[in-house]
Parts: structure tokens; sequence; C-alpha cells
């Protein structure tokens, strides 16, 4: 559930910030497939690409509590 909430999170940043994904990429200096990947929900990220992406809107990745019934 977690990767869901963040590809839905990062959607919207961008959205109401007003960039395309390679417009995401080049301000969070990160490539534009990653952008693609990170927004299509891949499982196998960088964290430290996550945060750059993260924090051009003020945020970074953190412990949340997981709920062992749902699946992701």
């Amino acid at each position: 559930m977690a990767k869901k909430q963040l590809v839905k999170f990062i959607k919207e940043k961008r959205k109401q910030a007003g960039m395309n994904q390679e417009d995401l990429s080049f301000a969070a200096g990160v490539g534009l497939r990653f952008v693609r990947d990170l927004e299509q929900g891949k499982s196998t990220l960088r964290m430290d690409k996550v945060n750059q992406v993260l924090n051009l809107f003020g945020y970074e990745l953190g412990p949340i509590k997981a709920n062992k019934d749902e699946k992701s």
C-alpha cells in the first residue's frame, strides 16, 4: 500500500507544480527514466534518488508502521 501512496503523492505534487515528467526529472536532478519508473510504481528504486525527487517538494522518505494484513 505504501508504494501506491508514494506514486500518487509524487504525481499529485508534480501536477500541482505544473510540471511534466521531463520537468520534474530536470528540476530534481534525476533521469527521465527514473521518474517514469517511480510514477509507474517500480518496486526497486534507489532511495537516494527518491529523496531527491521528494526534497524538491520539501519531503523525504521515512519509516511508517506497516499493516501486516495489507499486501503491496
